[in-house]
């Protein structure tokens, strides 16, 4: 996995994020950027980001993209190899158990820390709603990403800007592994109840119910994906 992320799609995609940079272009926005790209899955695992091509795409200096990679690499998002540049990570089977382990701590007590309904679920709504939809037009990277902000929306329901921040790294992290995997309809489809079962229980007030719904849904994605994950490491 050493191919360059040089084809036009990526970098025309990239190009046309120049705008969100505004004139107060910054390392922290680049970093975010390209957070949100890998995330989508534009820059896959293993492959090296071009500085040249990049920072031209975004019309920054190359110290400032080499800022945003630094960020990027204490988020766990990118490896930087001696006279190689920057990389993807691939992530490993123990990478993955223990993002599972930070997301069950983080997302079962955002929604054990609710108080008293009704809730605020507009942003968990509109996730489980996006998600279904995507699957009915067989688009599951789409559906995939609509998950993400399902469960970025549960973990924000703490109501806290730190752990919003936390969790965007660690569920941009944990795409890396679904970008190696061949079957994504495989990992999301069998969810989408179960997201919409658990906005259902939160609508009638019950955190302590859906608290224990995650709680089995996360250790079941841990499975399924743990399982099937070594069949693509390394």
């Amino acid at each position: 996995m050493t191919a360059d992320a040089d084809s036009g799609l990526e970098l025309t995609e990239l190009a046309a994020d120049r705008a969100l940079l505004g004139r107060t272009s910054t390392a922290e926005r680049v970093a975010g950027i390209l957070r949100e790209r890998i995330a989508q899955g534009f820059f896959l695992p293993g492959v090296r980001l071009s500085e040249e091509r990049i920072g031209n795409a975004l019309g920054v200096s190359r110290n400032t993209l080499r800022e945003a990679f630094r960020l990027l690499t204490h988020e766990r998002l990118l490896v930087h190899r001696l006279n190689k540049g920057a990389f993807v990570r691939v992530l490993s089977a123990a990478d993955i158990a223990d993002i599972y382990r930070v997301r069950n701590l983080v997302e079962c007590a955002a929604v054990r820390g609710l108080e008293e309904p009704p809730y605020p679920l507009e942003q968990v709504a509109g996730a489980v709603t996006a998600g279904e939809r995507a699957a009915e037009k067989n688009e599951w990277n789409d559906c995939g990403t609509a998950n993400i902000h399902f469960h970025q929306a549960l973990a924000g329901l703490a109501g806290s800007e730190r752990t919003d921040d936390l969790m965007r790294g660690v569920l941009a992290e944990l795409r890396l592994a679904f970008h190696v995997m061949d079957d994504p309809r495989r990992f999301y489809e069998p969810y989408l109840s179960r997201n919409r079962e658990i906005l259902t229980t939160l609508e009638d007030g019950d955190a302590a119910g859906a608290e224990r719904m995650l709680g089995f849904y996360l250790e079941d994605s841990r499975r399924q994906v743990i399982e099937a994950y070594p069949e693509q490491d390394g």
